[in-house]
């Protein structure tokens, strides 16, 4: 089997762990090969990565990512793949870890099980992101959300949204999110969103501090194409793709739809979504239950 290994800046408390998955893929005889960005980090680290080599671009015939990390290394590990729909390992060293869900002390068991074939994949729907003018050096898709959102100022902005053409409202708001299923537990949640079930085929528009109390998060068929005009009194204005963002001015004009390509994650057999909302989410813990 031929890994591919993403990962970010680590602390001293996660490298003893990261040699072990080292180690571990030596001893499954698996050739490897990592993320120029991540091979730093080993160096500096000291990690002993035997024989791995570094990619810029992800080798094409990668048979899994390895994402080693929380789930912004994960959405990076995403941006590598593109759509070439190559497996992704969510490999948890962070907080959260609803993408990235196999946890440091499963590896081991993650590694068994890959190799034993006890795995499936959980197919997970993309944004794609056209503009008028270039963004984003043609990685113009997300996995959770597309955010639109003021800069440089206090005031509110106006966002006018359309769903296939027709004129849905204008959201006076600090901006809006534009989420997947995917991304429901992200952002959008933090600004009252709804949790949607993975494979739910909806989007999610959710406004940021609205000033009209009344605008609520709408859910929407993922076949929709919504388009956005946004002004304000600061001509300029955030766009961010998961966790990377650029700088527009008020003549831009976006649209956003389900892209033709999915994020396809490794689904280790016993894993559980439900089970993951509750972890996370903290869901249910109270002396009653």
């Amino acid at each position: 089997m031929k890994i591919a290994i993403h990962g970010k800046e680590f602390t001293s408390e996660i490298s003893g762990f990261i040699q072990h998955v080292f180690d571990r893929l030596t001893e499954f005889q698996w050739e490897f090969t990592i993320s120029k960005q991540f091979t730093s980090d080993l160096k500096r680290n000291k990690i002993n990565y035997h024989s791995g080599t570094s990619y810029r671009e992800l080798p094409a015939d990668t048979d899994m990512v390895f994402s080693i990390g929380g789930d912004g290394t994960l959405l990076e590990a995403v941006t590598h793949v593109g759509n070439k729909e190559i497996p992704i390992l969510g490999i948890n060293t962070g907080r959260l870890g609803f993408l990235a869900t196999t946890a440091r002390e499963e590896f081991d068991e993650a590694m068994s099980k890959i190799s034993n074939g006890e795995y499936g994949y959980d197919m997970r729907t993309l944004l794609h992101l056209d503009a008028s003018e270039k963004l984003f050096n043609g990685l113009n898709f997300a996995l959770n959300d597309v955010a639109i959102l003021k800069k440089d100022t206090s005031s509110m902005i106006t966002v006018h949204a359309y769903l296939d053409g027709e004129f849905l409202n204008s959201y006076w708001a600090d901006g809006i999110i534009i989420s997947t299923p995917t991304g429901s537990t992200g952002y959008s949640i933090s600004c009252g969103g709804p949790v949607v079930i993975p494979g739910s085929h909806n989007f999610v528009i959710t406004p940021v501090s609205p000033h009209n109390l009344t605008v609520r998060p709408m859910v929407v068929p993922d076949e929709a194409e919504l388009s956005f005009t946004i002004e304000g009194r600061s001509k300029h204005f955030l766009v961010s793709l998961d966790s990377r963002y650029e700088t527009v001015d008020d003549s831009i004009k976006l649209v956003i739809r389900k892209e033709d390509f999915k994020a396809k994650l490794v689904k280790i057999e016993g894993y559980s979504y439900f089970r993951t909302l509750r972890q996370k989410l903290n869901w249910g813990l109270d002396a009653r239950n």
